[in-house]
């Protein structure tokens, strides 16, 4: 049953003064926004609120107190508890309260809540119950005033519009309400409205915000972080949730980057339904991720489909950089045929190219522990800046992560490095970039629900497998740069790091080996790769100075022991020993990995051949190799049983001949 209620019956006061427009207009002071096209995108102008508020003391200092006083009175009261002895006794009441303190306070503290409802590896159980509820069980605001917005958007009243339309919301969050409804067509839709007065409470609640950030930035010489840049991007996306519209473009960009992927999947909007405060959108059947008794019930892995998640954040923060930087279980639901879907697309957020490469390149020195490489990487990304003197930061790297890093990277959390990072803050002149903020959000948020799943869940052992898939297949200078610097340190080719790299991306569900060895041969015969050919004339030759000693000294042994030749079958050097052990291991991992065909490797040796580059390395391989030979040919045979002096004339034509 739809009431709706005619337009005069409500007056809402929903937008501002200092609101700027698409257009650049701003709206007029306890005006209603009309539904024109171009004046239906919000955007965040710092200025213009500050100018609004500047003035108006009085208002801005009541707020202040209003936020201040019950976080104190909070306080105070946890402290008594404690002097009391009644912590424990009366944790289930100080959690309503701060549920309720939180929700009184308003949108931005809503928000607040809802994050720190996905940390149960900070928050006690007692309190993770009671903030669960501010993902969408918070109080609704009267249904006139939703069906005034419906009509005020849409042009027509909800009766005209839905064939069917629930008496009362079915969630109702921060910055609105959901209503489950029906079409005229017949498609079974959600249709959420949003609050009122939203945006005076937000701008009010950001500009008290953003002034507590420069007087802290001001007063406060250890914090080194642009704050007011960070309090800037937080409400840049907040003002962006606003508008809906927004908000159904976002999902369909987020459709068509991620939509797919087999196991997730995004629903659809309906446009002629949907305006600045109202949102007309498919309706998702499925369970949110915290309730896993209900999940395990419908037959469905909660740890696998964490998992999809998890690779999905990857990709939307490494791959195309446009990402979801609200992942809290409202906004995430387990389908019954085991998908995982995407709700709410309001706060999105963008990685450029450079900062995706970055944090690649961050992951893979912070996993092999190349705590210089690390400290380049804190430069690349704004962290520290191009002047810093590194050379005391690479030795608290080390120190600081070799701790946090544990035994094996299957060790590391999110929570862990934060926490250790944070320390290294306050020491050296690092500062945390604005764009960053919100990924640390996104990933703590996101390994908080994963936690709830699995304890002993980490992210960045989920991450390493997708990095490594990336750093074999993507063709990006950057990335290859990376690949070689990771491979490759004072001419050595460092085989165990090739292992974990090939050991890894095995274990990623899209890697593609025939276009990683693809990909890699087009790499290295490139202008790029010359300096990766040069070495791996070297690593060749050794491996063939290491095959040829053990044949021949199979060959000797077997010959000794046919004759009756009592003799110890000789080891080869522990280099050469070593060399043939890796070569072992790693087509023993190629021969493992998924879609791996002995065949196709083979077809690469003409393409291979065929090229002028292969022809100019087979010259030096036997140049070199042939050197290798002649050598141990004087040592073993015409120097056996001489002990030359450094200065005779064998030593320097030895010398001469290795050199």
């Amino acid at each position: 049953m739809i009431t709706p209620t005619r337009p005069d019956e409500v007056q809402v006061p929903d937008a501002l003064p200092f609101i700027r427009t698409e257009n650049g207009m701003i709206t007029s002071e306890l005006a209603l926004v009309p539904n024109q096209a171009d004046m239906t995108a919000l955007r965040y102008d710092p200025d213009l609120i500050a100018a609004y508020y500047r003035p108006r003391i009085l208002q801005v200092w009541r707020r202040t107190l209003g936020i201040f006083l019950p976080f104190v009175f909070f306080a105070t009261r946890l402290w008594w508890d404690r002097v009391t002895g009644k912590s424990v006794e009366n944790q289930q009441q100080q959690a309503i309260h701060l549920r309720e303190m939180l929700t009184e306070l308003g949108p931005a503290f809503i928000k607040i809540g809802q994050a720190l409802s996905t940390r149960p590896d900070l928050v006690p159980p007692t309190y993770l119950e009671e903030l669960t509820k501010l993902q969408d069980q918070l109080p609704p605001f009267p249904n006139e005033v939703a069906f005034q917005f419906i009509r005020e958007e849409l042009g027509k009243t909800p009766d005209q519009i839905y064939a069917e339309l629930s008496p009362m919301p079915i969630a109702a969050a921060s910055l609105g309400q959901v209503y489950k409804g029906k079409l005229k067509t017949g498609e079974t839709v959600a249709v959420k409205v949003q609050r009122p007065g939203l945006a005076q409470s937000i701008a009010l609640d950001m500009f008290i915000l953003r002034r507590l950030a420069g007087w802290v930035m001001n007063n406060v010489k250890r914090v080194r972080s642009n704050l007011v840049a960070i309090a800037d991007e937080l409400a840049t996306r907040i003002f962006e949730e606003m508008d809906y519209t927004q908000e159904g473009h976002n999902a369909e960009r987020f459709e068509e980057l991620y939509g797919h992927l087999p196991e997730i999947y995004v629903p659809k909007i309906y446009w002629d339904y949907t305006g600045r405060r109202v949102l007309t959108m498919e309706w998702i059947t499925g369970t949110k991720l915290t309730q896993l008794d209900a999940i395990r019930e419908q037959g469905i892995d909660a740890t696998h489909i964490i998992d999809v998640g998890v690779q999905c954040s990857l990709r939307q923060l490494l791959e195309h950089g446009f990402f979801h930087a609200d992942p809290h279980p409202g906004n995430l639901l387990a389908m019954p045929d085991g998908r995982l879907a995407y709700l709410d697309f309001g706060m999105m957020s963008q990685v450029e190219p450079y900062q995706r490469y970055g944090l690649i390149e961050a992951i893979v020195h912070l996993v092999n522990r190349d705590f210089e490489g690390l400290a380049r990487d804190y430069v690349n990304l704004g962290f520290l800046s191009p002047t810093m003197d590194l050379t005391p930061i690479v030795p608290a790297f080390a120190e600081v992560f070799n701790e946090a890093l544990g035994a094996s990277v299957a060790e590391i959390n999110i929570k862990s490095i934060t926490d250790k990072l944070s320390a290294l803050m306050y020491e050296y002149p690092f500062q945390v970039p604005a764009f960053f903020a919100l990924i640390i959000r996104s990933l703590v948020t996101l390994e908080g629900i994963a936690i709830n799943v699995d304890p002993d869940f980490k992210v960045l052992s989920k991450a390493y497998p997708y990095v490594s898939k990336r750093l074999l297949t993507d063709p990006a200078p950057e990335l290859r740069a990376s690949l070689r610097d990771l491979l490759f340190k004072d001419g050595s080719f460092r085989w165990n790091r090739l292992e974990n790299l090939l050991k890894n991306a095995k274990d990623n569900s899209d890697y593609n080996l025939d276009q990683a060895l693809n990909q890699a041969t087009d790499y290295l015969f490139s202008d790029r790769g010359e300096f990766i050919r040069v070495n791996l004339v070297n690593e060749i030759v050794k491996s063939l100075d290491s095959l040829s000693q053990a044949a021949w000294q199979s060959l000797s042994y077997g010959f000794r022991e046919r004759v009756g030749l009592a003799v110890e079958r000789p080891a080869l050097p522990p280099e050469n020993q070593a060399t043939l052990d890796h070569l072992k291991r790693v087509w023993a991992i190629l021969r493992e990995t998924r879609g791996f065909d002995q065949t196709k490797v083979l077809a690469l040796i003409p393409r291979l051949l065929a090229k002028p580059e292969t022809q100019r390395m087979g010259q030096q391989i036997v140049g070199d190799f042939a050197q290798r030979m002649t050598a141990r040919l004087i040592r073993e045979v015409l120097l056996k049983d001489e002990s030359p002096t450094p200065s005779s004339p064998e030593t320097r034509a030895l010398v001469q001949i290795r050199s």
